[in-house]
């Protein structure tokens, strides 16, 4: 984890020995093991206080596919946007707009174009047969 080899730890065993003694060397490894033991059940707590809050996230996401999957406005709005993706059908199935009431009265008070006559062929009498 360190990288620290067996030669680096006799140095440190050799320079603990020197400066603490060997009189209060064990009670010294003995609080250091402590130390030890206390700082790996903090990092395995803060392990799976890390892991809780990924998993309740996780949860989170599920609940909300579940709900978007379980929504039936989103069904219906999926299944028009297979069905008519440009929206053409919806439109044509449309009532059709009704004219305001100013515009009916605008349309009434239009002058209408008066009706042409049809126009006839000119009078031909009727011819009488030759005579024999």
């Amino acid at each position: 984890m360190f990288d620290i080899g067996w030669d680096e730890m006799a140095l440190v065993a050799v320079v603990a020995l020197i400066v603490i003694g060997p009189k209060d060397l064990p009670v010294v490894l003995r609080q250091l093991g402590r130390w030890t033991r206390k700082a790996r059940e903090m990092a395995g707590e803060f392990q799976r206080g890390v892991d809780d809050m990924v998993r309740e996230t996780e949860l989170a996401d599920l609940k909300t596919q579940v709900e978007k999957a379980t929504d039936p406005n989103m069904l219906r709005r999926e299944i028009e946007n297979t069905i008519d993706p440009t929206g053409a059908i919806a439109k044509s199935l449309e009532p059709p707009v009704m004219p305001m009431v100013d515009e009916v009265k605008l349309a009434a008070e239009a002058p209408k174009p008066e009706p042409e006559l049809p126009v006839s062929a000119p009078f031909e009498a009727p011819r009488k047969p030759p005579e024999p």
